[in-house]
């Protein structure tokens, strides 16, 4: 009788587990906060990214550029020649997409998209000026800056167990 009464509370300890588990099939739900945190540490971990802009048959346009430091909002900055393609490119359609990577450690990835504005601020310029530009005669007059307003972020971090959608593979996103 004894080993009836403990294969029936192991039967429904059993299903009780069963029952309270997520469908395999469904993708884990992770704070907002959590989400940003996340990406920012990533972010942050990279020196380069993708950005990519549309040309004017509507082709996405990749090129390795070297962002800003990341504030709290998420708005990345760029720095770019004023006469440069991806300067005409937003002009013309200011959605962008930025995504950063390291695939030498493979931790994850950050994508945003968003609306890009080509800022000339000749004292903004000044501000945000890097230390290398020195060596680059007339920097104030070939420099404009890139604003991008975040719309959706995207993040996948693996160490963290932040993955994609098992069915759609859709990355967790936050919308800005």
């Amino acid at each position: 009788m004894k080993s009836t009464g403990t294969f029936i509370k192991i039967a429904v300890t059993a299903l009780i587990l069963i029952l309270i588990q997520p469908p395999l099939d469904a993708q884990t739900t992770y704070t907002r906060d959590t989400l940003l945190t996340v990406a920012k540490n990533l972010m942050k971990q990279s020196v380069y990214c993708g950005f990519v802009t549309v040309d004017s048959a509507g082709r996405p346009q990749t090129r390795t550029m070297n962002p800003f430091p990341l504030g709290d909002d998420f708005v990345i900055w760029f720095a770019t020649s004023r006469n440069s393609l991806k300067v005409r490119q937003i002009r013309s359609n200011p959605s962008v997409s930025i995504y950063f990577a390291n695939h030498q450690v493979a931790r994850g990835y950050v994508n945003i998209t968003g609306k890009a504005t080509v800022i000339d601020d000749k004292e903004l310029l000044k501000i945000k000026k890097r230390d290398y530009w020195d060596g680059i005669p007339g920097w104030q007059e070939i420099f404009v800056l890139i604003r991008i307003e975040p719309e959706i972020l995207q993040v996948i971090n693996y160490e963290m167990g932040i993955n994609n959608d098992p069915l759609t593979f859709a990355a967790p996103e936050v919308q800005f």
